[in-house]
């Protein structure tokens, strides 16, 4: 693995743990994956959106930060290189959607200060998925409170990310398409992303 942190992104159900976890088990990464079931916001949120978002999107920034800060800032003699599911631009992004216009306010002043604390990744990967197909996965795996997730919610996500990547300047990010892949069943579309990641990438976007 030449990259020494990577972060995997994308909207919900788009296979972003999956991979992460495929890649750290095959290169001897560290793997930093997103704790998100212990928050105790996300079920009251889904049930009762313009109640919850604010405390659910505060709590996420706060554990968010506190997670990476650990991993990243202690040494690790036994792993080739650092691998995660989630960046902290993720509360960014899902608070410009969820919050109100003077709660995104705060939450911003807030982010600014802590986000500056975190590390860059060396690599960012994007799986871009159609929401469609986003929430058929999303209702595959049964998790009760993400029932109620719409395809206009993860198409919002979605435009959150992609406006989000866009600004981004001096990062190399990867975009891959997986409308038409199945990196889990199909060996040789998981060989093809091993590839992807494996090339020399300028700094911006990268459509693959």
């Amino acid at each position: 693995m030449k990259y020494n942190y990577i972060v995997i992104e994308g909207i919900i159900g788009s296979g972003k743990t999956t991979l992460a976890t495929m890649l750290a088990e095959e290169f001897n990464g560290r793997l930093i994956l997103e704790k998100f079931a212990d928050n105790p916001f996300l079920p009251k949120f889904y049930e009762n959106p313009a109640q919850y978002s604010f405390p659910l999107e505060m709590s996420f920034l706060a554990e968010r930060y506190q997670h990476i800060a650990n991993e990243l800032t202690g040494q690790d003699l036994f792993h080739n290189f650092t691998i995660s599911d989630y960046h902290i631009i993720k509360s960014l992004i899902f608070a410009q959607n969820n919050l109100t216009t003077d709660e995104y306010k705060l939450f911003t002043t807030i982010y600014k200060i802590i986000f500056h604390q975190i590390p860059k990744p060396d690599l960012w990967i994007y799986l871009h998925v159609d929401p469609q197909k986003a929430l058929k996965n999303i209702q595959k795996r049964g998790r009760s409170y993400e029932q109620n997730i719409t395809v206009e919610y993860l198409e919002n996500i979605q435009k959150g990310y992609l406006n989000y990547l866009k600004q981004l300047t001096n990062q190399r990010i990867l975009m891959i398409n997986t409308d038409t892949i199945d990196f889990v069943s199909n060996s040789n579309d998981y060989l093809n992303i091993k590839h992807l990641i494996s090339l020399d990438y300028d700094y911006g976007i990268t459509l693959k």
